[in-house]
């Protein structure tokens, strides 16, 4: 590949792993501590990235006041389609990261507890109970995939368990108005007969 020419054996090396990890999990937050080198390593090659990726179909996205860059495909590759409880909890989460950042410093991580998602669920009235351990915790793995968040702590089944919001959240759910997610959610509400493997439109590629 012609535009690698005159880089470094080593940074040929960790540019294929990088592209790899981004087909993979679609972000890089640069507060995630696990991936901030690989952050600030496509922001040096940034065309590079943009050319070969961009070959392959894909738009490569960097929001450096968000920290976080996020694979996209106009063409629709890999979309994935949402189980019903996982968009709600995207959502909530979405949501949950708006209310909680105006109560920080900019620097500050946006951190919840699993009480906390269950009660903006039951004050959405989606469902007259609490969404059950084994969703909740299939969701939530999904989103850490993705590195939207980042699960502090391991049982599920505790209300005061942690779940870090990571900033990609602001692309994973791209809303003007946080108005417009409660608008959805209200959907989910009024549908509440609706399948559980339907597609959501607001999770990015």
């Amino acid at each position: 590949m012609e535009f690698l020419e005159g880089m470094l054996q080593k940074d040929k090396d960790n540019f294929g792993r990088v592209c790899n990890r981004l087909l993979g999990t679609c972000f890089l937050c640069k507060g995630n501590q696990n991936t901030r080198g690989d952050y600030y390593f496509v922001l040096k090659y940034r065309k590079e990235f943009k050319e070969y990726l961009g070959v392959l179909g894909y738009r490569l996205e960097i929001n450096e006041e968000y920290g976080v860059i996020q694979l996209t495909s106009p063409r629709g590759y890999n979309r994935m389609n949402l189980k019903l409880y996982d968009s709600i909890v995207l959502l909530i989460l979405r949501i949950l990261y708006d209310e909680k950042k105006r109560e920080l410093s900019a620097i500050e991580e946006v951190i919840v507890n699993l009480g906390d998602i269950q009660d903006k669920f039951l004050s959405l009235k989606i469902r007259d109970k609490i969404i059950d351990k084994t969703t909740m915790r299939n969701a939530l793995s999904l989103f850490r995939r993705y590195q939207i968040v980042e699960l502090l702590d391991k049982d599920m089944g505790d209300e005061e368990s942690r779940v870090l919001i990571y900033d990609s959240i602001l692309m994973a759910v791209r809303v003007e108005d946080i108005k417009a997610a409660y608008e959805k959610l209200e959907t989910y509400r009024k549908g509440k007969n609706t399948n559980d493997e339907e597609t959501d439109e607001d999770e990015a590629d």
